[in-house]
């Protein structure tokens, strides 16, 4: 389609080089969204051989508004365009939107704790874990409500953190569509993040957003981001954090993160950290020990295991790391890889035969046991 607009000063233009026999190369096809992004829809627009547009009508002026409008088109139906760009978002204002937000329906969904009967009671309650302080108890309703979340995409926030994540991992100063497979490129499944958050809602990406927007942080996040890419030992970078917070909401539920968010006076800020401290531990291994995506069900199914023993044991690395026990490498830091970081049965994970890619959420939950 021919924009309506600046095109017949240029028309005679046009015909010279067709009688002298100048040919222009083919250019790929690039969506108009792309385009109006880099400007190149504006450079089109404009006459060649420094053609200006001098005199504009009403009617073309009009019919160039109603081009600049048009809307994104997806398979599920038509987005309207953003009237702007869309501002980046801190983790601290997104929690402020929850805790401000009607999540009823949401908090209606949650099971803080793991039910346990009989004897599997019984041993919890003498020889298992201290109970979460009453004061913090609201506080992980209100994690476990965000992650019955779904994304909404009438809400600003929600796509304001999806915007952030986008723009954060990839260092694009651009707005992206809110479906295409740039999502894909990040590492979802397909070209609607969400249907990724199944089994973690929003606080799979709120995670996300706290790995992307902490500086102390970021540059860990971007290295293991570049590494998803990798030629050889690439991997899906989104699904495996939405696991990773899938495993966090399991250690939380079983009350395996009483005892430090006791010690803390904080729930939320220890989720965050353990999931740092989770994917800290994953990039090591998968560095280290050059895994690929055939590994990345054993590893996963290794790492909850390994969360669930010593999850204390994964926030002391973490604040290693934090402390500066790290190398500059192509500009990114990186964790100088601690001997302990790794268990004695995950140098056998290439050499299973059952290992396959973990989709998000499919790891089974730890068996309940019944008298």
């Amino acid at each position: 389609m021919t924009p309506p607009w600046g095109m017949n000063k240029c028309s005679t233009d046009n015909r010279w080089f067709e009688e002298q026999g100048v040919s222009f190369p083919a250019f790929k096809s690039v969506p108009i969204s792309a385009l109006k992004q880099n400007g190149l829809l504006q450079s089109l627009s404009a006459a060649a051989n420094g053609c200006r547009e001098l005199d504009i009508s009403e009617e073309v002026q009009r019919a160039r508004e109603e081009w600049e409008a048009v809307e994104n088109v997806h398979p599920g139906g038509i987005l309207e365009k953003p009237p702007g760009p869309v501002p980046l978002i801190s983790f601290n204002e997104a929690l402020q939107h929850f805790q401000t937000a009607d999540l009823s329906d949401c908090r209606k969904k949650i099971q803080p704790t793991v039910p346990r009967r009989g004897l599997a009671a019984v041993a919890h309650f003498l020889f298992g874990p201290p109970r979460l302080h009453q004061q913090l108890q609201s506080e992980r309703d209100l994690a476990l409500a965000i992650a019955q979340c779904g994304l909404d995409n009438n809400e600003k926030v929600h796509m304001r953190i999806l915007q952030t994540i986008y723009k954060k991992l990839t260092g694009s100063r651009f707005d992206c569509a809110r479906y295409g497979s740039h999502w894909e490129d990040l590492g979802f499944q397909g070209m609607d993040p969400g249907t990724d958050l199944r089994g973690t809602g929003l606080l799979g990406l709120m995670q996300t957003l706290y790995f992307v927007m902490d500086s102390r942080i970021l540059p860990l996040a971007r290295e293991i981001f570049k590494l998803s890419h990798h030629e050889t030992q690439n991997f899906p970078f989104c699904v495996m954090s939405i696991n990773i917070t899938r495993i966090v909401i399991q250690l939380l539920r079983e009350e395996r993160l009483s005892r430090e968010c006791n010690r803390r006076q904080q729930v939320i800020a220890v989720l965050n950290d353990l999931y740092v401290a989770v994917f800290l531990r994953l990039f090591n291994i998968w560095k280290t020990q050059q895994k690929t995506i055939s590994d990345s069900g054993f590893v996963l199914k290794e790492l909850e295991a390994f969360a669930k023993r010593n999850p204390k044991q994964l926030l002391r690395q973490l604040e290693t790391y934090l402390n500066g026990n790290a190398v500059l490498e192509d500009g990114f830091q990186v964790h100088v890889v601690l001997p302990e970081v790794f268990g004695p049965n995950l140098s056998s994970g290439s050499n299973s035969k059952e290992a396959s890619f973990t989709g998000v959420c499919d790891l089974p939950a730890e068996t309940q046991q019944e008298s």
